[in-house]
């Protein structure tokens, strides 16, 4: 449940072309009449403005030029953007329904975060921010808008994707079987989309597209340019650009493709039920020799607000229960009958010997500051209101634990990827949308 979360922010410099856009439904008309935005498209009972289009377009072709690589037509650009901001319209009107709102406290540390990863205070941030020409109040609106699509995709993606043992046991078996098997590779990708619903002259077309500009990549066109004019993927606008994956990280469907290809290669057309995938091999570099690993015995106590408890009363009944346990009662009977974290309450809260990267930042943080034995001040994650006693500190030669683990994760990774663009395509197909521009 506190495994952590794909990182989504960078450094400062990185983040802040992205945030000069807010929320779409913040803008309307004046009382006056005077027309302030124009509506680029309609989706479901909500849209997207011209503004947010442009302001888009403005920072990803900066980003393109000061990566040297050649802008797509203009038409091209203004596409994939406004079919970003549909996809992720329609993934705020998903949360939105679903009661998904991230906490104050939540956006508070993440920004913190931010601020410590670029050497300054968080009560600096605002002042870096203007500098830059972003205005904190839209980066922090934009820094909440993808917690919460990241905590949607977690809740209707990750958390359904399954890993048989079988799979895992086969994963360690070809690990021990291949000692190039924890190399890297990077890669770019892309994505020409095929709906569930697609007839057969459909398939056709998006298959020849798919072929050609497979054979443009194979003639050494600039991957990256063509992921950015025809790539339906998520990643379209960064290029493609998938980063480094181990050949145990990769989709299942290239899993035994991509570690026997050479830099510069690229994939004939593959199809998923997602549609028709290219991918390019930019690098490979070998595996780094494992190591001992720091490991906590930690064991905590959730409890989650909700209509009848806020916050403070969710704290204030874990600073009651904290007092107990250290008046002397037990903490693993507390534990039992008040903990919302299923999967450890029936522990009595135990967490076992966990390595380091196994929980979010914050819970991490207040184990890294706790003594053997101490218990925390009640704070606050993602998921929750914690207390966490630490229970133990040691380093563990756990080479086999980290392969079944690296499995399990690289495993669940791959299959994500796939699941994110089928769950995304099912998000495009079942809504109204109506383009104005």
């Amino acid at each position: 449940m506190f495994l952590k979360l794909k990182k989504f922010f960078g450094v400062l410099a990185l983040l802040a072309t992205a945030a000069g856009t807010a929320h779409a439904q913040t803008k309307d008309l004046s009382s006056s009449g005077v027309l302030l935005d124009r509506v680029a498209a309609v989706v479901n009972d909500g849209i997207v403005l011209r503004s947010d289009v442009e302001s888009q377009m403005q920072a990803i072709s900066q980003r393109i030029q000061q990566q040297g690589q050649q802008l797509p037509p203009r038409n091209v650009l203004r596409q994939q953007v406004l079919e970003r901001l549909v996809l992720q319209e329609l993934q705020m009107q998903r949360a939105e329904r679903l009661g998904i709102k991230i906490p104050d406290e939540a956006i508070n540390q993440t920004l913190t975060d931010v601020a410590q990863r670029n050497n300054i205070k968080f009560s600096d941030l605002p002042a870096a921010l203007e500098a830059q020409g972003v205005d904190y109040r839209d980066y922090r609106d934009e820094v909440r808008r993808e917690m919460t699509m990241q905590t949607l995709r977690q809740r209707d993606v990750l958390a359904k994707v399954y890993v048989s043992p079988r799979e895992i046991e086969q994963c360690i078996a070809k690990r021990k079987a291949s000692p190039n098997a924890d190399n890297e590779f990077n890669l770019a990708h892309i994505l020409v989309a095929i709906p569930s619903t697609a007839d057969e002259r459909q398939i056709a077309e998006r298959t020849s597209r798919a072929q050609a500009v497979h054979d443009r990549a194979k003639q050494n066109e600039d991957f990256g340019q063509l992921a950015i004019t025809y790539s339906d993927s998520g990643t379209a606008l960064e290029g493609g650009a998938l980063g480094w994956r181990k050949a145990s990280q990769l989709p299942s469907f290239v899993a035994d493709i991509i570690p026997n290809m050479q830099p510069g290669d690229v994939t004939e057309p593959i199809r998923t039920p997602s549609g028709l995938h290219i991918f390019k091999v930019l690098e490979v570099r070998g595996a780094e020799a494992a190591a001992l690993v720091s490991q906590v015995h930690a064991r905590h106590i959730l409890m989650k607000p909700n209509e009848v408890e806020d916050d403070e009363t969710v704290r204030q009944k874990l600073a009651q229960i904290r007092s107990r346990v250290l008046a002397g009662e037990s903490f693993e009977a507390i534990a039992s009958v008040t903990s919302e974290d299923a999967g450890s309450a029936a522990q009595g809260g135990d967490l076992g010997w966990t390595g380091r990267g196994s929980f979010v930042p914050e819970f991490e943080r207040q184990l890294d500051a706790l003594a053997e034995n101490q218990i925390s001040e009640p704070f606050r994650t993602e998921y929750g209101w914690h207390i966490v006693q630490l229970l133990g500190r040691r380093s563990y030669d756990a080479s086999g634990d980290v392969t079944r683990n690296r499995c399990v994760a690289q495993l669940r990774e791959a299959r994500a990827d796939e699941e994110t663009e089928i769950w995304l395509r099912r998000l495009r197909d079942d809504a109204f949308v109506e383009y104005r521009m």
